[in-house]
């Protein structure tokens, strides 16, 4: 019978040693940077930091909005080998609420909004700038809670339209805007390792993609792992007027799997490695994964915020995951947001402090102190962490918050 894991449990903390952890057995997923899924994600952010920003610099608070329910609606296109074009555009469907005034001064929020989503997809697709119709529906209607009486306007319902910046409730504490959960572990495996460097190499800018401009960004990598086999699944897709004929396709995805190989040896050193590359591919049929912009959202595909990668850029179903989209979402008070990185890190430093596996929840409870979560659990593999530091690690990350929103505003912190 399996042994008790130590338990130490103080309030509202509970922290437990002796874990057991197995990484033997591996499922992990990584969408690129052309993924509809991805570039949801983070335009809805690069969205918010410009909100963010602006309203800092001209207020000095940020105001009230979230960006994270944002949606992409995919286009059509026409592809041919050495050429293609966009025949339907791509629509930008910017959901949630800002506020558009504060005491009289308007924000020029639509302006704001379609300069960011063009200047996002000039460096993401620039082949679509030209081929986008943006939707704006974003309000200022306030959160539920402001009851009218016969007395005075109910303080929220000025939270998205503030007579100035002391009609922030933030200003004079922060308080949990959700009940929600925030999920941290480390440290990768060096298969998980292998995913993301798998679909960095084939979407983000660098050595491949630069040597090879027909290589488009809507990269996917599924990986299965058992301890001696990895059996991996990729979609690279190529951009059509890099490419002029199905043999010069062929020729392209060959270099792909080459490279795939030449990681996963370096990675995983003498290990046993299955990879499938663009399985759909039938190309008798001129049946490819050949696209004029270099991602699916040219031609039908979607993409929503939080169904893309999590916080730590992966999605592993056999590790603690939660289902918070981070990315847009305010980042002053917004638990899913903040939550998450919060628990991120201090699961990392965890990991440094005892050399082995950690994991971190944070639990919030709506309107009360950010601070101060309703529960904390951290678990670790080590049985002789020490835990008083422990313990100081973890008020560390709580009193982060106010350096963190700084942080991901001022310097983009990637979440995903």
């Amino acid at each position: 019978m399996e042994q008790p894991e130590p338990s130490t449990d103080m309030g509202r903390l509970t922290i437990r040693t002796g874990v057991p952890f197995d990484d033997t057995v591996s499922i992990v997923e990584r969408k690129g940077l052309g993924h509809p899924d991805t570039m949801a994600d983070h335009l809805a952010e690069a969205l918010s930091r410009a909100y963010s920003a602006f309203t800092l610099d001209r207020f000095g608070v940020i105001l009230h909005h979230n960006f994270d329910k944002l949606a992409l609606l995919g286009g059509a296109s026409e592809v041919r080998y050495g050429g293609g074009r966009m025949v339907a555009p791509i629509r930008v469907l910017v959901n949630g609420r800002a506020a558009h005034r504060c005491g009289d001064e308007i924000l020029p929020v639509g302006e704001l909004v379609e300069s960011t989503v063009r200047a996002f997809f000039q460096e993401r697709l620039p082949e679509a700038v030209g081929h986008l119709d943006i939707a704006l529906n974003v309000t200022a209607n306030p959160s539920p809670g402001a009851v009218i009486t016969s007395e005075e306007v109910p303080e929220r319902s000025r939270w998205f339209a503030p007579r100035d910046t002391s009609d922030l409730r933030e200003r004079r504490t922060l308080l949990a805007n959700d009940t929600s959960l925030g999920t941290g572990w480390a440290p990768r495996s060096p298969f998980e390792e292998l995913v993301r460097e798998l679909a960095d190499t084939f979407s983000s800018p660098g050595p491949f993609t630069k040597a090879h401009p027909w290589c488009g960004s809507d990269v996917k990598v599924m990986g299965c792992w058992d301890g001696e086999r990895a059996d991996l699944v990729l979609c690279v897709p190529q951009k059509s007027s890099h490419v002029m004929s199905r043999a010069a396709y062929l020729r392209n995805a060959e270099t792909v799997r080459a490279e795939c190989h030449r990681i996963a040896g370096l990675r995983l050193p003498g290990a046993d490695v299955d990879i499938r590359l663009n399985a759909r591919d039938v190309p008798s049929h001129d049946e490819l994964y050949l696209t004029y912009t270099g991602s699916s959202i040219e031609s039908g595909d979607e993409g929503v915020v939080g169904r893309g990668n999590r916080v730590n850029g992966l999605i592993t179903p056999l590790r603690p995951m939660n289902m918070e989209g981070a990315n847009g979402k305010n980042p002053v008070y917004h638990v899913g947001k903040l939550y998450n990185l919060a628990a991120e890190r201090l699961a990392h430093r965890l990991h440094e402090e005892t050399g082995d596996y950690a994991e971190v929840h944070l639990v919030s409870t709506t309107g009360q102190p950010l601070d101060q979560p309703g529960r904390v659990l951290v678990r670790l593999a080590a049985r002789d962490a020490q835990i008083d530091k422990v313990q100081a690690l973890v008020a560390e990350a709580l009193g982060s918050f106010p350096n963190l929103t700084d942080e991901i505003v001022r310097e983009g912190v990637c979440l995903s």
